[in-house]
């Protein structure tokens, strides 16, 4: 059985063909895509079989997912073995320039001080602007 099988296994997810070449290209290039860019990566494979699978590994912590500030879903790998609990809550960067979603881990999101009683579930915060490498 291969890491990926594992992976899929661990989140609860039946490890199909399809499902293991979706994630060995999102584990090729960590960085969050959307569908877009998935199928561009994965020419051979139908559209809706993607997003079906993406859906899927959303439902199961496979991938977490995010606006990216041009009203587009992002996806990015979970990186907590088995049922997450959604604290890896960061900041995205999105360049208007050559359109590329950057994750800033080091800009923690979990601390935001709520009032008495209330339960938050998932965070989302982009900053748009330009990268380093298209300044």
């Amino acid at each position: 059985m291969t890491s990926i099988e594992k992976r899929l296994l661990q989140k609860g997810v039946k490890p199909t063909a399809n499902r293991i070449l979706i994630l060995k290209e999102m584990l090729r290039d960590p960085a969050p895509a959307n569908l877009a860019d998935i199928e561009r990566r994965l020419p051979l494979m139908d559209k809706s079989s993607i997003f079906r699978t993406l859906t899927l590994f959303l439902e199961n912590d496979v991938v977490h997912a995010f606006q990216d500030g041009r009203g587009t879903l992002c996806y990015e790998l979970c990186e907590y073995e088995g049922k997450c609990e959604h604290n890896d809550t960061h900041i995205h960067f999105f360049c208007e320039q050559c359109k590329q979603t950057y994750c800033l881990q080091h800009i923690n999101l979990n601390n935001i001080p709520l009032p008495e009683g209330f339960l938050p579930f998932s965070a989302s915060f982009v900053i748009k602007g330009i990268c380093e490498k298209c300044r």
